[in-house]
């Protein structure tokens, strides 16, 4: 079995993994990349880059103040309200009604954002609300077919929530 701190590293190191993943789909299209023949030339998103360094680093103060930015810049990005709360959720004395309001932002502009569906619910985990969690867990269930990494993680979270709160 994987110790606490084992098992935060292996979250940890998902994290990255996961910041690693968003950059490669978040990628934006390259003006005059196009060809005729159906290719296309992508560029990664360099806001999603630089977020993904301070992950790597636990830099949440860092990371929330550059997402912030980005937000300012992009109010209409999902996945850069999705990061923003994040960043301000994994940081020391969240402020949740800042993590609500981005990460309800993101699900506004992408309804089927998986990654903000998980991360709200984690977020409602921290403010004791099982309910919530798990409305958003059924919705990763509908979203997520066969089955998905965001609607694994939500519902090991809200078990073990649920468990510990018995």
């Amino acid at each position: 079995m994987i110790g606490t701190r084992d098992g935060k590293r292996v979250r940890d190191a998902l994290m990255v993994t996961f910041f690693a993943a968003v950059s490669a789909a978040s990628t934006v299209y390259a003006a005059g990349g196009g060809g005729d023949d159906g290719t296309r030339t992508w560029a990664t998103d360099p806001v999603i880059e630089q977020m993904q360094a301070y992950v790597a680093k636990k830099d949440w103060t860092g990371a929330a103040a550059h997402m912030k930015g980005a937000v300012a810049g992009n109010p209409g990005s999902a996945d850069y309200n999705n990061l923003y709360a994040y960043a301000v959720r994994k940081g020391p004395n969240p402020n949740m009604d800042l993590v609500f309001k981005h990460y309800t932002e993101a699900l506004k502009i992408e309804p089927k954002h998986r990654g903000a569906h998980e991360y709200i619910g984690e977020a409602y985990l921290m403010v004791n609300n099982l309910t919530k969690a798990k409305e958003h867990l059924a919705a990763l269930d509908r979203l997520c077919t066969f089955g998905c990494e965001e609607y694994t993680d939500l519902k090991k979270a809200v078990a073990a929530h649920a468990a510990k709160n018995k």
